[in-house]
């Protein structure tokens, strides 16, 4: 019985799966449907306002050499009516005198002759037809004007839908991820010199398979890359995986998105335990601030914070198994001085690394590591439950390494803001300044327990960067480190 109905289970598993698999296909499909009509669309009224526009410049161009030949034969019409006027007066003049001589030459009458043809004589010499050019000032022709669109119609003839680029192939070998940055590298099937840019699109994921259809987190477009290669920085790593894809682009369309590929961005995460933290402490998820007014506002947020989604069964159940708890078994929050509020995620394993900003003008701060055991009166450093680095602000400057009510001054000049470094294995605890990478101090220990992050602080403020990876810097100066004895043995 107990054999059948696991195997019941099995194929009960399987079937689930498999329709979950038919479901993200089918709502694939769908999308697919609506992404063609849209597309259909837009590519329609993409095409028509291609040839609108060149009807436009064709329309244009017609007027303007329709305009050319208005203006060349006015001009030319203005030349020949004025060379016709002028040799219409010149033949109606020269008419009327040569109608003259001939009265004269067939006049029998002697007197006056000499007079008569001397004034004809003098009136031919001075005639307009004898001034007027015979030579027309502009030609009939105006075959310079004509046009021959045969080489035009042709192209136009041969116009057709630009190639759609091809699909980049993204190169896994050569992707890298490391130091919150991630380069892509990718590679086209053959060369295409058509190609103006490609585009870059990436979101988080927690699923290390394809992009599922519904995903909770959106696509980050990064445009205009030039090159088959690119690289972001400044990430914060929230999530296990990074999902890429790519596609090429030329001036008129771009081509398909390559297949996409995930990388696995390991980084420690955590947000702020505020069922752990002293009620003079305004806990946010990642930062935290004196509050003065006390535990009355910390005790209202908390109830109103019983029924909300952050505490609710299924919330709880997708939690990482190395998340902690909420609330500290059997333990109340921390109170009296030990103004100190711990991480919601345990360290039993690897390195780690995050990163704290602070108020340097805080009355006391400080940071390190602490067994979930610390108790609710102890203060960071002052027991064997926790390591830390200690900012004091009271009557003095100073900062200091704490471990077991042990304390060594630190010769350095006070950060901004500090990383922390945890290596769980090898029992490595150290600290540096945030912007310069340079060591701070180091603890040498073998942690009893797993540990957690812990903060402190009174009268001032902080704020922890989680989500990032362990600087290549910082491995490195460790791996140096790592035969060397610790100087800081008294406080281990």
């Amino acid at each position: 019985m107990g054999d059948q109905k696991e195997a019941l289970r099995k194929i009960t598993h399987t079937l689930a799966v498999k329709n979950e698999e038919i479901s993200n296909f089918v709502c694939s499909l769908k999308q697919s449907l609506e992404n063609l009509e849209a597309n259909s669309n837009r590519v329609q009224e993409d095409l028509e306002s291609e040839f609108t526009a060149l009807h436009a410049v064709l329309d244009e161009m017609k007027e303007n050499m329709l305009t050319r030949i208005k203006q060349e034969r006015a001009s030319r019409t203005y030349e020949l009516q004025s060379q016709l006027s002028a040799g219409s007066k010149a033949l109606e003049s020269s008419e009327e005198l040569l109608e003259v001589a001939n009265q004269t030459l067939c006049s029998s009458e002697t007197d006056g002759f000499t007079q008569a043809a001397k004034e004809i004589k003098d009136s031919v010499t001075m005639a307009p037809a004898f001034r007027l050019s015979l030579k027309a000032k502009a030609s009939d022709n105006m075959s310079h004007l004509m046009v021959d669109f045969s080489q035009e119609r042709e192209l136009l003839q041969g116009l057709k839908f630009l190639p759609v680029p091809a699909t980049p192939e993204i190169q896994l070998s050569e992707c890298q991820v490391s130091d919150n940055t991630v380069t892509v590298v990718w590679a086209m099937p053959e060369p295409d010199s058509k190609i103006d840019h490609y585009i870059l699109e990436h979101r988080r994921t927690n699923h290390e398979g394809p992009p599922r259809v519904r995903e909770d987190y959106p696509w980050m477009v990064v445009e205009g890359i030039k090159e088959t290669e690119h690289t972001i920085t400044g990430l914060r790593f929230e999530t296990r995986f990074m999902t890429f894809r790519v596609k090429a682009c030329n001036k008129a369309v771009a081509g398909e998105f390559s297949e996409p590929i995930t990388l696995e961005t390991p980084a420690f995460t955590f947000k702020l335990d505020s069922g752990s933290s002293h009620q003079n402490l305004k806990v946010e998820d990642l930062s935290v601030e004196w509050d003065s007014s006390g535990g009355k506002i910390q005790d209202i947020r908390k109830d109103k914070n019983k029924n909300s989604p952050m505490h609710s069964p299924a919330r709880s159940a997708l939690m990482s198994p190395k998340r902690a708890p909420s609330a500290r078994p059997g333990r109340d929050r921390f109170t009296a001085e030990s103004y100190t509020v711990l991480a919601d995620t345990l360290i039993d394993a690897g390195q780690h690394y995050w990163e704290v900003r602070f108020d340097k003008e805080s009355k006391t701060f400080a940071v390190g590591v602490a067994l979930r055991s610390l108790g609710k009166f102890d203060q960071l450093g002052k027991t064997g439950a926790s390591w830390c680095i200690h900012l004091n602000n009271w009557l003095q400057q100073s900062l200091t390494a704490k471990h077991n009510n042990k304390a060594r001054t630190l010769d350095c000049v006070i950060p901004n803001s500090i990383g922390v470094y945890c290596n769980y294995d090898d029992g490595v605890l150290s600290f540096y300044n945030a912007k310069t990478k340079q060591l701070m101090h180091s603890f040498k220990t073998k942690f009893p327990q797993p540990v957690v992050p812990a903060f402190m602080v009174w009268n001032g403020s902080f704020s922890v960067v989680t989500g990032l990876q362990v600087p290549s810097v910082v491995q490195s100066g460790q791996r140096k480190n790592s035969n060397t004895s610790s100087s800081n043995a008294s406080l281990t």
